[in-house]
């Protein structure tokens, strides 16, 4: 369906947009710049959902570009939904949905989850919906070890705060439990 053609496309070009600004430090381009911003979840999810708008403008009757779309809807969600009930009472919603932020957090997750929901349906199973919970399931322990477990001179600071008072066991499952959850919700959307 066209509409759904466009609102892909317009998810892969305004990403695609806001990929290449996040390499330029005040007016110059700085690889280092765009390469640590992709140490962030939101960089991540919305890159990949982004490529798997893009394959489903040409192989929208194939499974693996389906497919594809699902993990990164599911993914998107997740920074939705964390950016709303987490890190916005947290951080700041002046913060987490200024400028381009708006894009990232809200506007490319709901359009991927509306076109995912009403025009990409075609029915999910349980088994196939928990494909949804890899993205968090890979990047938590991905994050987990990068703020504990590695080398003092190679970890990250605890930019989410997933960690705060020594409670990384509690925000990983709730991040877990999270990630089902939307799965869950996506397969219902997907199942109507």
């Amino acid at each position: 369906m066209i509409i759904d053609i466009i609102i892909n496309a317009f998810v892969f070009l305004m990403t695609g947009f806001l990929t290449v600004r996040i390499f330029k430090k005040e007016g110059q381009w700085s690889w280092a710049n765009g390469v640590s911003a992709f140490r962030f979840f939101t960089i991540l999810s919305n890159v990949f959902c982004a490529i798997a708008c893009l394959l489903m403008c040409f192989c929208a009757d194939q499974t693996w570009a389906w497919t594809l779309k699902y993990i990164g809807t599911a993914a998107v969600a997740v920074t939705l939904l964390t950016v709303f009930f987490f890190l916005g009472p947290t951080q700041g919603y002046d913060k987490m949905l200024g400028g381009t932020d708006v894009f990232w957090h809200l506007i490319d997750p709901l359009l991927a989850i509306l076109s995912f929901s009403i025009w990409e349906r075609r029915g999910m199973s349980f088994g196939f919906a928990l494909l949804g919970v890899l993205p968090v399931a890979l990047y938590g322990v991905m994050y987990l070890y990068r703020i504990i477990y590695a080398p003092e001179e190679r970890r990250w600071e605890d930019f989410y705060g997933f960690n705060g008072g020594g409670h990384w066991k509690i925000s990983f499952t709730a991040m877990m439990i999270g990630a089902f959850l939307i799965s869950m919700g996506l397969m219902g959307l997907q199942n109507i």
